[in-house]
């Protein structure tokens, strides 16, 4: 089979699509269990660009610069200190509506970028996988803002996860989580496991659906940002820290009522998030 196109932006299809270069691929692969899988990798990502030696460099220098300050940031600014840490990135965050206080924001998941924009929002504690904790920038952030470690291999610690994410909800925190449970290209999407919304309905707490996308200063969507495949972490914030700028807008969409069981209540926050 010849390579796809590898063009520079990707508009996203409406609702669930098949991956764009993958037209075997079901809307809805994943492995069995826990561990969830997405098709998209390399060949979803635009042509590389200029290498942008010195722009990479300022930007290095300007992340660098918020780390050191961020131990008088992080508390009570926190939100403050993520905006600042995209924006030192290259990635200008545009917030459309109002998050409201508590319960369970779920979102699409496309990139690294994803956790910082969430911070944006408001304080969330965020479940994530148990190698972000060993991130450079992002596993020290998550842990000092109380996330919530998934050890996605070992499918009997779920309930566990589960029961503890709907302790921390009813104590009126918001914990936030990206259903998909990895990242895919933004023209193509996965599906919403059910455990995170399991513990909204525990804790009685509404789930608050947040869709992220990634545009070009033009406005054209663009997979540039994205974190996919097996490329490490490194790889996917150099790819951004070269872009000119990138922008990430956040859509806050109509909070869910924690009613009906798991299976309806993914559904319809998926749903919500695909538009």
């Amino acid at each position: 089979m010849s390579a796809p196109p590898r063009e520079l932006a990707t508009a996203p299809a409406p609702g669930r699509t098949l991956h764009p270069t993958h037209p075997g691929v079901p809307p809805f692969a994943e492995r069995a269990g826990w561990a969830p899988w997405s098709p998209c990798g390399p060949e979803c990502l635009p042509a590389a660009g200029p290498t942008a030696h010195l722009r990479v460099a300022r930007r290095l220098a300007a992340l660098l610069g918020v780390l050191v300050a961020a131990p008088l940031l992080l508390v009570p600014a926190r939100p403050t200190l993520y905006r600042l840490l995209l924006r030192a990135a290259g990635v200008r965050v545009r917030v459309e509506g109002t998050l409201g206080r508590g319960g369970l924001v779920v979102a699409n998941h496309l990139s690294w970028v994803d956790v910082l924009a969430l911070g944006v929002l408001a304080p969330v504690r965020m479940v994530a996988k148990a190698e972000v904790a060993h991130w450079p920038l992002i596993g020290p952030l998550a842990a000092r803002t109380g996330a919530l470690f998934v050890e996605r291999a070992r499918l009997r610690s779920l309930p566990g996860v589960v029961a503890a994410t709907a302790a921390v909800l009813r104590a009126g925190d918001t914990v936030g989580v990206f259903p998909e449970g990895t990242t895919w290209c933004g023209s193509a999407s996965g599906p919403f496991r059910r455990a995170p919304f399991q513990a909204a309905l525990d804790a009685g707490v509404p789930v608050r659906p947040v869709r992220i996308t990634m545009t070009l200063p033009d406005g054209r969507p663009t997979t540039a940002g994205s974190f996919l495949g097996d490329e490490t972490l490194a790889t996917a914030l150099l790819r951004v820290l070269r872009l000119p700028r990138l922008h990430c807008t956040l859509t806050v969409l109509v909070p869910l009522a924690p009613t009906g069981d798991r299976r309806d209540l993914a559904a319809r926050a998926e749903r919500a998030i695909a538009g």
